[in-house]
C-alpha cells in the first residue's frame, strides 16, 4: 500500500469511528424519556444511560492508550471496535435497565479502545504539515455527529423505537472491522517490549470512578468524601507513577514539555466550560420558551454545525500559525459566547440565543484542532498512544465536571424536584449562576492556553 492510500484510509477509519461515538451519544439524551418509561426507572437509575458510558470510557482511555503504545495501535483499536459493535448490538436487544447500563459499559470500553488509538494513528501516518488538517477533518466528524444525533435519534425513535439507534451503530463498526482487515497495512507500536504500568492503571481507574460518582452525588456529604478521596488517589497516582519505570503516563512528559500540560489543562478547562451549556440550553428552550424538543433541536444545532463547517480551516491554520494562538483566540470567543448567554431572560429573543450559539460554535472549532494538534505534534512517537488517551480523558473528565456543577447548583437553588412553572424563576438563576462560573472558567483559560509556549514540534 502505497503513503497515499495508507492516509487515506486511516482517515476514513478515524472519521467513521469519530463520527459514531459523539452521535450515539447525542441521539440516546433524545430516547432517555423513551427509555424510563419501558423499564419503569427512576430519573436517576435513567442518568445511568449516558453516564456510564463517559465513566467507563474515561476509566479505560488512558490504560488503553498506553497498552496501544506497546502491544500495537492498529490491533486495540481493532479489538476497541468489535467490543464497541457487541456492546451496541447488546444495548440493542436489553431486557432490562441493568442489562442496557450493563451493554453501556461495554460500550465504554470499546469506545475507551478506539478514541484512544484512533488519533495516534491518525499522526503517525500524517506528516507535520499535514495533521492539522487531518485532525480537523476528523474533528469535524465529531461535531457532524454531534449534530445529526438529535434530529436523526429523534427520528429512529418515533418510527422505528430507541433500540433502532444502537442497531445502527452496527452496521458502522462492520464496515471500520472490514476496512482494518483488509486495507489498513502495517502497524505502529513505538514502545514495544515495555511493560504494562497495571498498578498505575487500577489506581488510575479507581480516582476516576471517585471522583465522578462523588461529583453526581453532590452537595451531598458522601459525595464531598468521595471527591476528596479521589483527590487523595490523584496524589497518589502522580506518586506511584514518577517511580515506574513503565508508567501509562510519564509524569517527566508533564514535567519537562509545558505544550502537553498546559495544552491538556486548556482542553480540560474547556470541555469544563462548555459541555453543560446545550443541557443548560435545551431546558430554557423547552421551559421558559415553550418549544418543543425539535424546536429546541432546530436553535441547538446552529452550535455544532459551526464546528463542524470550521474546525478543518482551523486545523489547517495551526499547521501554518503557532497553535497557542488560534486555541487561544477560539477560547476567547467561546467566553464571550457564555457570557452573552448568561443575560438570557425570559423575554430573550431567538436571534440573540442564535447569534450567542454560533459564537460558541466558531469558537470551539477554533480551540479544539489546534489545540489536539498542539498535544499530539509536542511528543515523540512512541507517546502518540498516551498523547490521545491523555486528552481524550480531559475531554471526558471536563465533560463529567461541567455536568456535575451545573446538577450541583441545581439541586442547591432548585432541589431534586421536577421543574414546574411555578419554579421557572429559580431555573433561570441557575441558568445564570452556572453560565457565569463556566464564562469565568474559560476566561482563566485563555491565559493557560497563552502560557503553554511555543510547540516544538516532534516527528
Amino acid at each position: 500500500m502505497n503513503e497515499t492510500t495508507l492516509k487515506r484510509t486511516v482517515l476514513i477509519i478515524a472519521c467513521l469511528s469519530s463520527f459514531i461515538v459523539p452521535f450515539i451519544g447525542s441521539s440516546v439524551n433524545i430516547a432517555l424519556p423513551t427509555i424510563g418509561k419501558e423499564f419503569k426507572i427512576d430519573a436517576v437509575t435513567l442518568g445511568w444511560v449516558p453516564s456510564s458510558y463517559l465513566l467507563a470510557s474515561a476509566m479505560f482511555l488512558l490504560p488503553f492508550g498506553r497498552v496501544s503504545d506497546i502491544f500495537g495501535r492498529k490491533k486495540i483499536f481493532l479489538v476497541g471496535t468489535i467490543i464497541y459493535t457487541i456492546g451496541s448490538l447488546f444495548s440493542a436487544l436489553s431486557l432490562s435497565a441493568p442489562m442496557l447500563i450493563a451493554c453501556r459499559v461495554i460500550q465504554g470500553i470499546g469506545s475507551a479502545m478506539t478514541f484512544g488509538t484512533s488519533m495516534a494513528i491518525l499522526t503517525s501516518v500524517y506528516p507535520l504539515a499535514e495533521r492539522g488538517w487531518a485532525i480537523g477533518i476528523t474533528t469535524a466528524t465529531v461535531y457532524s455527529g454531534l449534530s445529526l444525533g438529535p434530529f436523526l435519534g429523534g427520528f429512529f425513535t418515533q418510527h422505528l423505537g430507541w433500540r433502532s439507534l444502537f442497531y445502527f451503530n452496527v452496521p458502522f463498526g462492520l464496515v471500520v472491522i472490514a476496512l482494518v482487515f483488509w486495507q489498513l497495512k502495517g502497524e505502529w507500536a513505538e514502545a514495544k517490549g515495555e511493560r504494562v504500568d497495571l498498578p498505575g492503571s487500577f489506581l488510575y481507574a479507581l480516582t476516576l470512578l471517585l471522583v465522578m460518582v462523588g461529583l453526581s452525588l453532590l452537595p451531598a456529604g458522601s459525595g464531598i468524601g468521595l471527591i476528596g478521596a479521589g483527590a487523595i488517589g490523584v496524589i497518589s497516582f502522580f506518586l506511584l507513577e514518577a517511580r515506574t519505570k513503565s508508567p501509562i503516563l510519564n509524569v517527566q512528559v508533564f514535567k519537562h514539555n509545558p505544550v502537553f500540560a498546559f495544552s491538556n489543562l486548556a482542553a480540560f478547562i474547556h470541555y469544563s466550560s462548555t459541555f453543560a451549556v446545550t443541557f443548560l440550553m435545551s431546558l430554557y428552550l423547552q421551559y421558559i420558551k415553550g418549544l418543543s424538543a425539535q424546536g429546541a433541536g432546530v436553535i441547538l444545532i446552529s452550535q455544532p454545525l459551526m464546528m463542524a463547517a470550521f474546525s478543518p480551516l482551523a486545523g489547517r491554520l495551526s499547521d501554518r500559525i503557532e497553535p497557542r494562538v488560534i486555541a487561544s483566540l477560539g477560547m476567547a470567543c467561546t467566553c464571550l459566547a457564555i457570557y452573552l448567554l448568561s443575560f438570557v431572560v425570559e423575554k430573550t429573543g431567538l436571534p440573540y440565543i442564535v447569534f450567542a450559539l454560533l459564537l460558541l460554535g466558531f469558537g470551539f472549532a477554533l480551540f479544539s484542532s489546534p489545540n489536539t494538534n498542539a498535544v499530539m505534534s509536542s511528543v515523540e512517537k512512541r507517546y502518540y498512544g498516551i498523547a490521545s488517551g491523555t486528552i481524550g480523558t480531559m475531554r471526558l473528565i471536563g465533560q463529567m465536571f461541567s455536568m456535575g456543577m451545573a446538577m450541583m447548583i441545581f439541586s442547591i437553588l432548585i432541589g431534586k424536584v421536577s421543574i414546574t412553572p411555578g419554579l421557572f424563576p429559580l431555573f433561570l438563576k441557575s441558568v445564570k449562576i452556572a453560565l457565569i462560573i463556566n464564562g469565568t472558567l474559560c476566561f482563566m483559560g485563555i491565559f493557560l492556553s497563552l502560557a503553554r509556549g511555543k510547540v516544538q514540534r516532534q516527528t
